[in-house]
């Protein structure tokens, strides 16, 4: 079977088991994080549930490489061994004084190419090795991809970099501008490989134009669920804005014009940054909708700050206006142009 396998199959599994493993770490977090950080003064016995969520986070890459192998139908040492090199090469884990740290989600590209490169040696050995698996697989996974991921990471971080310094430019631009563009920016990157929190840390996003990536995303995030309801299960659709778009990357990858209803409602919701001078910090900007953490950071800012009128202006512009976007241009392209069809939303999970 695994000769017969295409390159496209194979990188639609690679695609689909990245994508599926990024939303598995993030869940937790997106629902739990500002909850439980509010909770803790009054029930301090949830205080390690606070780094607990960040360690969910650094374990991505472990997850995405064994979701990867479960796509490839490895078997359990074989997919269990390739999360292990996977998470080697993310870059989420690293040594300092002799001490081990988890810090950050990892290098998402760096963790596609380090699973794609420990996918290919599994398929190559294949279960040749019989009782011997468990001897060889794991050193094997961890001493040659781990290795190599670990090579590659400083020189694929470089194109988060390269991008960051695009991303800068914008925001000397005519404020609508710069809102429509950084919009529609960080609502394609959420469903690319690339980091969205990366970027804005990077050029230290903040005010509006934080406020208008965070919108992006919300763009994105309930578009996709809107635009794939139909085809998907509820709970697939929901964490599309719950959790992360990126789920969808795999969608993106094989159909680009499922973007462009994406594009369009993420273009009039940077508008909308503009005139109600949504805020946010660099820290916040990334996120859109997930944990909530786009709505309340905005609240935080905002002149007046948890005032009813904040409350339903935030209310507005983060949920009823990309739901209300979301279904015009899921009737302006489905209906109207018929550029896309709700099959094109369709995830393999």
């Amino acid at each position: 079977m695994e000769n017969k396998m295409t390159a496209k199959a194979f990188a639609m599994n690679v695609l689909n088991g990245i994508a599926t493993g990024a939303v598995v770490v993030l869940i937790p977090g997106a629902l739990l994080s500002e909850l439980v950080k509010t909770l803790v003064p009054s029930m301090p016995f949830l205080a390690p549930l606070v780094w607990g969520l960040g360690m969910s986070n650094s374990v991505m890459g472990l997850v995405c490489g064994f979701m990867v192998g479960l796509n490839f139908k490895f078997n359990p040492i074989q997919a269990a061994s390739l999360g292990l090199a996977t998470l080697f090469g993310s870059g989420a884990i690293s040594a300092k004084g002799g001490a081990i740290i988890m810090a950050g989600t990892g290098d998402i590209i760096n963790m596609m190419l380090t699973a794609a490169i420990g996918a290919l040696i599994i398929l190559w050995v294949g279960n040749g090795l019989k009782a011997y698996t468990i001897l060889v697989i794991p050193p094997l996974m961890m001493l040659v991809t781990g290795l190599i991921g670990r090579f590659t990471l400083p020189y694929v971080s470089m194109i988060t970099k390269v991008i960051g310094v695009g991303v800068a430019q914008l925001l000397y631009l005519q404020p609508i501008i710069m809102c429509i563009l950084l919009a529609v920016v960080f609502g394609i990157l959420i469903v690319s490989p690339i980091t969205t929190v990366g970027i804005a840390l990077a050029i230290s996003l903040s005010g509006v134009g934080s406020g208008a990536a965070n919108l992006g995303i919300c763009a994105t995030g309930f578009g996709f669920a809107i635009l794939g309801w139909s085809v998907n299960s509820h709970g697939t659709a929901l964490a599309h804005f719950i959790g992360s778009p990126k789920i969808s990357m795999p969608v993106v990858v094989k159909n680009p014009k499922t973007l462009l209803p994406l594009i369009s409602s993420a273009a009039l919701c940077g508008i909308l940054a503009e005139i109600f001078h949504i805020q946010g910090t660099p820290m916040s900007a990334g996120f859109g909708f997930s944990g909530l953490v786009g709505p309340i950071n905005h609240l935080n800012l905002v002149s007046g700050g948890w005032s009813i009128g904040n409350i339903l202006v935030t209310l507005l512009i983060f949920v009823l206006a990309p739901v209300a976007f979301g279904f015009l241009f899921k009737h302006v392209f489905m209906n109207i142009l018929h550029v896309v069809t709700p099959e094109d939303y369709k995830l393999d999970i």
